[in-house]
């Protein structure tokens, strides 16, 4: 076919009228192709472009040689293990002073009160407080050795950042207390640690350290230090049982008139005693010197100084003190929240955050809350659309929140934010791969998540930037190797690819304090730390974690059982806002104590025909049936054999929690708590469905 019968059939003109066909153009045609071309120039010069990642995302582990199959991460110059990034910072006293220096003494600590702006502490004005502190603390006795422990008894604030910091000015150690571990755990902390001096935030708490003293059971606490006002007959009350109270103010006082020239720590001392609270027992002291903590942050997140991050998970945790400790290494600022978890979404807007760490558990509430607004068919059938469009550029590794779908659909959320989080990190415990897959499309941010726990550190496989797939929980950090080991008795073989998940290097702990025995269960004779978690390690060199040897249990006809990984598939069930699993080794098969989502489970049980208050609706027997079959279809989907599903569940309207010691600090499931809390409904469940 000839050229000009090919115009013809295109109605576009031949080649030998080319030229008379420009000529007849319109000044108004040749201004819009021009503007056309302009378009077009700009789109591509401005088009997102993709994050470049630091390695081939085909390859982010190598196997070490001789090592027993340990693989460490590919990113680095160097195959040693990275123990810190800068030669200036290699203990948490020298992270602060190089956040002081590169800072210029810019903002450091920001707080607030209600309905007000943040204020904010200098880098200047905390050294220098950390300073008086702890000078004062060597006039009340203190010692300027890592044979001091000072303990910590207070919620996230600027002032828990200046104890700590005092402490290691003059090579002190830390030993924090939660608030929810209960008194007897704090007995058995300040018994265990030899505590003499313990820093509050409010006078309930002094009462409750008084009561020990009083009852003779905690006989080495000599002096509490208030951050708070207090009353004088606090004062009083403490002096009739030996106990010194001072406000914290008073030591910082007396700290500047009797200064003392700081003792800086060394990478190896002791920097703090992190007790893990634990589902059973007591709890178990981490020692972490300065080195196991500059380590495991060092290559953990790329942070500037004009980054903020918004302080609201325990300090009392390693996960939450590695993130800040990132922060203040290179001059940036840490936002606390007024101390109110229901008013968070509020201090972000006034804080306008860049860095937000999480839990997953608060990631599935944002992700149920923003499908529970997308209360009709179209409407969800949009948001899903859009949620789409924007995965598949985060399928090819762009990320942004400027797109035509962040304009339509997501900025809203993005706002109740603060609008500025450009990276979420999430740790503590699994999460969906839905879940992140979506908030990574909506939020618009960088969403890493991390695996570990404290005994090294916090973290020891992160998120590689540039791979935002899910379903694994990154690589391993450039501070430790991996490796798998058999767990003959679950069935996972390292000839598999699967095993118990063992880590070594610099961020792995030195022990459990004053305990031998719990010591020599988790550290072998080699350095390696046995987590208890399960792993297999993926074509691409990430860990996914796959199982716990904590939790799992055999259920009557020999089949073992790992209730964590079912219940993080019931978790998806629209309306389940918490589960519990539970199996007995008498019996053969599971059950299970649902709480549903207050917000969510309304509109779930309308579309079913199920009308009523959520009170009324968690004792109808028709919605707890139309949940247990939910429930057993995602299990279906997610691979649980028929003796992993439940069989039968109990609704429960009150959520787990802390402070109904359910939940331990860092949210996850107190199993032997739950057990004895729904005793009566279990043998209910098993009686029925017998």
């Amino acid at each position: 076919m000839q050229t000009q019968e090919i115009l013809r059939m295109l109605r576009l003109p031949e080649l030998g009228d080319l030229g008379q066909f420009f000529r007849s153009l319109s000044a108004t045609t040749l201004v819009s192709m021009g503007a056309l071309a302009a378009i077009l120039a700009y789109w591509f010069t401005h088009r997102p472009k993709a994050l470049q990642p630091p390695c081939n995302l085909l390859m982010q582990s190598e196997e070490v040689e001789d090592s027993g199959g340990a693989r460490r991460s590919v990113i680095g110059d160097s195959p040693q293990l990275l123990s810190h990034y800068y030669d200036d910072a290699r203990t948490m006293y020298e992270v602060f002073r190089r956040g002081l220096r590169i800072s210029g003494n810019g903002p450091c600590l920001g707080f607030r009160n209600p309905k007000q702006p943040y204020q904010w502490l200098s880098y200047q004005e905390v050294a220098d407080r950390a300073e008086f502190l702890g000078s004062g603390l060597l006039q009340h006795n203190c010692k300027p050795c890592t044979d001091q422990f000072i303990g910590v008894f207070a919620q996230n604030r600027p002032e828990w950042i200046i104890a700590e910091l005092a402490c290691y000015t003059y090579s002190m150690v830390v030993v924090p207390l939660y608030d929810t571990l209960g008194p007897g755990a704090v007995r058995y902390i300040i018994n265990t640690a030899d505590i003499s001096t313990v820093v509050v935030d409010k006078p309930q708490k002094a009462v409750v350290l008084l009561e020990h003293v009083e009852r003779k059971e905690t006989p080495g606490l000599k002096l509490i230090i208030l951050m708070e006002p207090f009353e004088e007959a606090l004062k009083d009350r403490g002096q009739e049982c030996g106990v010194v109270i001072k406000s914290m103010q008073d030591v910082e006082d007396c700290g500047q008139q009797n200064h003392c020239d700081p003792v800086p720590p060394k990478p190896s001392d002791l920097s703090i005693v992190c007790f893990t609270s634990g589902t059973t027992g007591n709890p178990k002291g981490a020692m972490l010197t300065h080195g196991n903590v500059v380590a495991d942050f060092s290559g953990f997140l790329k942070v500037t100084e004009d980054d903020v991050l918004i302080s609201f998970l325990p300090l009392a945790h390693m996960f939450e003190r590695v993130i800040q400790s990132v922060v203040y290494c290179h001059g940036g600022r840490v936002g606390f929240f007024q101390g109110d978890i229901r008013l968070l979404s509020d201090d972000m807007k006034a804080l306008c955050p860049t860095i937000f760490p999480v839990v997953p558990r608060l990631l599935n509430r944002m992700y149920d809350k923003i499908f529970s607004q997308a209360d009709t068919p179209l409407k969800r059938w949009l948001l899903e659309f859009a949620a789409k469009r924007k995965q598949a550029e985060v399928r090819s590794g762009i990320i942004r929140n400027d797109s035509i779908w962040d304009e339509l659909f997501f900025n809203k959320v993005q706002a109740s934010l603060g609008g500025c989080v450009r990276m979420i990190v999430t740790g503590a415990a699994p999460a969906s791969p839905t879940v992140l897959g979506f908030l990574r499309a909506a939020l618009g941010c960088q969403v890493y998540e991390g695996y570990g726990q404290t005994e090294c550190t916090a973290g020891c496989t992160f998120t590689t930037p540039g791979d935002w797939t899910s379903g694994h929980v990154g690589a391993p950090l450039p501070c430790n190797h991996i490796k798998l080991v058999d767990v003959e008795e679950l069935n996972y073989w390292t000839s598999k690819g699967e095993g118990e998940i063992c880590v070594r290097g610099p961020n792995v702990f030195k022990g459990y304090l004053k305990d031998p025995e719990r010591t020599k269960e988790a550290l072998d004779e080699d350095g390696w730390l046995h987590t208890g978690d399960i792993g297999k390690w993926l074509p691409a060199g990430t860990l996914k974690i796959i199982d716990r040897k904590k939790h799992i249990f055999k259920l009557a006809q020999g089949e073992y059982v790992a209730p964590e990984m079912i219940e993080n598939i019931y978790i998806r069930s629209e309306p389940v806002a918490q589960v519990y699993v539970h199996g007995d080794s008498l019996k053969a098969f599971l059950v299970g104590i649902v709480v549903p989502d207050p917000e969510v489970m309304p509109s779930w049980a309308r579309k079913r025909g199920i009308e009523g208050t959520y009170a009324e609706l968690c004792t109808n027997k028709e919605l707890k049936k139309a949940i247990l079959e939910d429930m057993v279809r995602l299990g279906k989907e997610g691979g649980l054999h028929s003796f992993e599903q439940v069989k039968a569940i109990h609704i429960h309207s009150d959520m787990f929690s802390v402070q109904n010691g359910l939940l331990t600090p860092t949210l996850k499931a107190k199993r032997p708590e739950l057990r004895e809390y729904f005793k009566k409904q279990i043998e209910e469940l098993y009686s029925t469905s017998m």
